[in-house]
């Protein structure tokens, strides 16, 4: 079928990329789906820095490429074999597939999944099969010789269509509005994951977040909903920090400020038990590291450039008996914590529906990454109708 898509066929044009428009909206042809694989009709999808790194280069993925990996969609054709799914059901799509029987899905781990780190990495669904392709005689520079496009993280989901593997998704229960189901396929996954799974964050704990993007944002509400006494919010702008003192941040603190690891100890007597760095970034790294209290926990989730190296004073790690834990997908166990995450929602304890900065339009989504580059957004959503 011919489906309207977004695709990148050059990183590292320079922005405003309202300008040099990197993404462009192509009629690109979908293949029906495969054994184990479905199709959905893309409802909602988020932007986020995930998408912008591959736009400005800082993560390399093959070209050309249909980009988006959080969204939210309904199953509109089950591939040959059948599905424990049905035509109508809602999902939210995953970012990271799963093979279900290596040794990291095996003992809980599916977001270190071998099978599926190689799909995504190689631009295709499990398996190795791609499902998209160039038409119009669009398959020139960037592309491969046979117009084939690839998969962002078995979702590319930054199209009216889009067919996955029946792994790269999770079904929820009717109701919620598309742009906040969205919202839970990396967001939340990645932000509240961090806090809930990775640090396992106690009642009564002090906090920090440094970088408030949606998952920083996430992370805070998590935070909040553990029961932390203090929760402190670090970003380098000042409106952001203001909206994370209406979400439940105790102090708030501007990272440009030259001393400001200083009033942070100062504020948290100390520093604080859990420091969550999700800006993407061995500066913000570097900073969370250093509030991080003797004897507390250290959590990253930012994925800076992978050229980017952070230098550790070793005897700080071993004499204040220091915890420092990398989290990818936050941890998390979609199939369980995805359900979890919206029923928290529901009951009002996860308001993740007030991270919604701006509802925008597939055709308006270069203009939407210059608003990412800038900070000025938490979550913008892309919506396909």
């Amino acid at each position: 079928m011919k489906v309207r898509a977004a695709v990148l066929r050059e990183m590292g044009l320079p922005a405003p990329y309202a300008e040099s428009r990197p993404l462009s909206i192509e009629e690109v042809a979908l293949a029906p789906p495969g054994p184990g694989e479905i199709r959905v009709r893309v409802r909602a999808a988020g932007l986020c820095h995930s998408d912008l790194s591959v736009v400005n280069g800082d993560r390399a993925w093959p070209m050309p490429i249909v980009l988006g990996h959080e969204a939210a969609a309904e199953v509109v054709e089950i591939g040959p074999g059948g599905s424990d799914l049905s035509i109508g059901d809602p999902v939210v799509l995953i970012f990271r597939p799963t093979c279900g029987v290596c040794l990291s899905c095996s003992t809980g781990r599916p977001a270190l999944c071998g099978p599926g780190g190689e799909a995504n990495g190689a631009g295709s669904l499990m398996g190795g099969y791609r499902r998209l392709q160039a038409m119009g005689g669009r398959a020139g520079a960037g592309a491969a010789p046979d117009g084939v496009l690839n998969h962002h993280m078995g979702c590319s989901a930054f199209a009216e269509y889009a067919t996955v593997s029946r792994r790269s998704v999770v079904p929820i229960e009717p109701g919620l509005p598309w742009e906040e189901a969205a919202l839970f396929g990396c967001a939340v996954l990645t932000g509240a994951g961090a806090v809930f799974n990775t640090a396992r964050m106690e009642p009564g704990s002090r906090a920090a977040v440094v970088g408030l993007g949606g998952v920083g944002f996430s992370s805070l509400l998590a935070a909040a909903a553990c029961g932390a006494r203090t929760i402190v919010a670090v970003d380098l702008l000042d409106s952001k920090l203001e909206t994370a003192r209406a979400l439940g941040a105790t102090h708030c603190f501007n990272a440009a400020d030259s001393d400001v690891i200083e009033k942070i100890k100062d504020a948290t007597g100390g520093g604080v038990d859990y420091a969550f760095e999700m800006a993407g970034s061995v500066r913000a790294l570097e900073l969370a590291y250093r509030i991080t209290a003797r004897g507390g926990t250290t959590v990253t989730a930012g994925l800076p450039n992978p050229a980017a190296k952070w230098e550790l004073q070793a005897v700080s790690l071993i004499a204040e008996e220091r915890t420092v834990k990398g989290s990818y997908i936050g941890s998390c166990v979609p199939a369980r914590d995805v359900p979890r995450f919206v029923a928290m929602y529901r009951a009002g304890h996860l308001p993740v529906n007030r991270l919604l900065s701006e509802r925008v339009p597939l055709a308006e989504i270069n203009p939407a990454l210059d608003r990412l580059a800038r900070g000025e957004a938490i979550r913008q959503v892309i919506l396909m109708d």
